[in-house]
């Protein structure tokens, strides 16, 4: 069977990586130890014991580690005396290694970017100043010969630790570019989730409230005269009944498209209901036999708009009448606005509140979804919107939204000329 992912002791992390970088701490501590064991100078065995101590700490204080070795080295260098017979210390030594683990580790483990390369700058001072002695302290160096052996000793491991450093940071530029990846990818899954879920409430609560609202006042009003005048009860109950169908036809679409993923998948399309400027007649009808007086006026050249700006337009036109009709209650005239000039769509929607005092609302009635949905989507269409209470009594809605499909479509008239198509519908109805 085929492993899902590596080894974690061949690609150690975590606690692995722990528990084997601890282990190699140890291990060039006893190397070190016993590399000054072998010597019988009265300083070895010390002087290598504090050094292979030192070296436990190389990876949290590199610098640290390195400085007490360098002058641990030092006094290694002081102590020896090649008359005594044993030297009370012998330099160089094999436990010297303990400088080249330390350099390494400063170049491998060090954040500070030039400390590299002067952790090689001072190991290479070192033994050239060992190398040539101090006449003037009585301290004879070791020769010139094993000079260049010391430096190229010294510069191999430098290169090491070097390219074990770049690889380092190669790894960690890269883990880091990976989380930042992630974390964008996380949000834009977070934006894109909010705005499909404010998508899907936007388009519930304009196909659930106006509908609602046109048909509990058409079941009130069918109530009331159901016994005095059975042909307006049967009307009433009619709309409601066209009403609910064309509610549960919106709320198949939505749920179909949630269920499929997206509006143009197979099967969605087919039968899905576009709407237009057109279908703002039919709730103005729906709204005057609830009760409302609405002066409807629709000014917008044929082609002029898109699709989604002519669906937008709907729905806020819908939207206000749901609110006249569950604030201001049967009775009220609005007036209703849709124009296109110079490039921009305009809507204007205003209601006379039945003749109550403006911001005056039907007891018992909620809202706020209605006017949050309108402006996001008239936001999200690039546009402005307002609104708010009239001056007086009544409510008004103004939104502006810029028009992206630039070209109406021409015809020819009998004198020769081009001008756009325009559907233009006035209608004021008394309940």
């Amino acid at each position: 069977m085929e492993s899902s992912g590596p080894v974690p002791w061949i690609t150690p992390s975590g606690r692995y990586a722990r528990v084997l970088g601890r282990a190699v701490d140890i291990a060039l501590a006893l190397a070190v130890l016993v590399a000054a064991y072998e010597y019988a100078g009265a300083y070895d065995l010390l002087l290598g014991a504090l050094m292979a101590l030192a070296l436990l700490a190389r990876r949290k204080r590199p610098v640290t580690v390195m400085a007490v070795v360098m002058a641990l080295a030092l006094v290694q260098f002081l102590l020896h005396d090649p008359s005594a017979d044993p030297p009370p210390a012998h330099a160089p030594a094999a436990y010297d290694v303990a400088v080249l683990f330390a350099m390494m580790s400063v170049v491998h483990h060090s954040r500070i970017p030039w400390m590299p390369y002067a952790a090689g700058g001072a190991v290479l001072l070192a033994t050239g100043a060992a190398s040539a002695g101090a006449p003037f302290l009585g301290v004879e160096g070791f020769g010139s010969e094993s000079l260049l052996v010391f430096w190229g000793l010294a510069l191999t491991v430098w290169l090491t630790a070097f390219a074990l450093h770049t690889r380092r940071l190669y790894a960690e530029s890269q883990a880091a570019r990976a989380r930042h990846a992630e974390r964008e990818q996380e949000q834009r899954v977070r934006l894109a989730a909010a705005r499909e879920r404010a998508e899907i409430a936007r388009e519930l609560h304009d196909v659930v409230a106006h509908s609602l609202a046109v048909m509990i006042l058409q079941a009130d009003g069918a109530g009331a005269v159901l016994r005095t005048s059975p042909d307006l009860a049967e009307s009433a109950l009619k709309t409601i009944a066209a009403t609910g169908r064309d509610a549960i036809d919106d709320m198949h679409r939505i749920v179909r498209v949630l269920r499929e993923g997206q509006p143009g998948s197979a099967g969605a399309g087919e039968d899905r209901r576009l709407v237009t400027l057109d279908e703002i007649e039919v709730v103005a009808d729906r709204a005057r036999s609830a009760g409302l007086t609405v002066d409807l006026s629709v000014d917008v050249g044929e082609g002029r708009l898109s699709p989604a700006e002519e669906m937008t337009a709907f729905r806020i036109v819908q939207e206000c009448l749901t609110n006249t009709l569950r604030h201001a209650g049967s009775g009220a005239g609005v007036g209703i606005r849709v124009r296109e000039e110079d490039g921009t769509l305009l809507i204007d929607v205003t209601d006379d509140g039945a003749g109550a005092l403006a911001g005056r609302a039907v007891a018992g009635a909620s809202g706020g979804n209605g006017l949050v949905g309108m402006r996001e989507r008239v936001e999200l269409a690039g546009g402005a919107f307002e609104a708010g209470p009239r001056l007086g009594s009544g409510w008004q809605v103004r939104a502006s939204i810029p028009v992206r499909t630039k070209t109406p479509v021409l015809t020819k008239t009998p004198a020769a000329t081009k001008a756009p198509v325009t559907t233009k519908t006035s209608v004021r109805a008394e309940r």
